[in-house]
């Protein structure tokens, strides 16, 4: 080993100016999203959802210990349906809450096969979410890829996709049961 000294170049004078900090540029401001009358709809069945939504960051996921959604802002989407597909796979996972549905794989770490079939869920229930209320077809490759994913790390066993299916309708009916458009599953 061998040490070595090492500076800020803000502390050496004379350096070419590759080394030092670009001035600071004043951010461009983004261009103004346009909301369709069906994000307006979907906004509005989503804020009856009694689970707290932050926004910010660039992960989106549910915390089940503080339990709250956490989203990027709408403006990191590609479009508008994923942004809301998004929501809808983050509020099934919501639906996990032992205030709610009380369910659990019993998880340990990331991407065992708890983890695994609670990301099944989620997908499938957000699946059956965004048919249910219009979300545009184009993102179900997404959804397909995705689910294939947890499937292959579920090993393909069938009756663990019986298993998820059977979860995913019941987050389905309890959202869309919250959002005024079904019927509230019982416990």
């Amino acid at each position: 080993m061998r040490g070595y000294t090492v500076f800020n170049a803000e502390q050496i004078e004379g350096l070419p100016e590759a080394f030092y900090a670009a001035p600071e540029t004043l951010p461009v401001p983004r261009t103004p999203i346009t909301i369709s009358e069906d994000e307006t709809r979907w906004a509005s069945l989503f804020a009856r959802i009694p689970v707290t939504l932050r926004h910010g960051g660039n992960r989106a996921f549910y915390s089940k210990a503080a339990d709250f959604i956490q989203m990027p802002l709408r403006e990191a989407f590609r479009d508008g349906s994923q942004y809301w597909a998004t929501l809808a796979h983050e509020t099934a996972h919501a639906s996990r809450h032992e205030s709610r549905l009380d369910r659990d794989f019993g998880q340990t770490r990331f991407g065992d096969a708890g983890y695994a079939l609670e990301e099944l869920v989620a997908e499938l229930a957000s699946a059956f979410i965004g048919a249910h209320i219009g979300l545009p077809a184009d993102h179900l490759e997404d959804h397909a890829a995705y689910i294939d994913g947890w499937l292959k790390a579920l090993g393909d066993n069938p009756s663990s996709f019986l298993v998820a299916a059977s979860k995913a309708q019941a987050a389905a009916d309890w959202v869309l049961g919250e959002m005024g458009l079904g019927v509230q599953p019982s416990n």
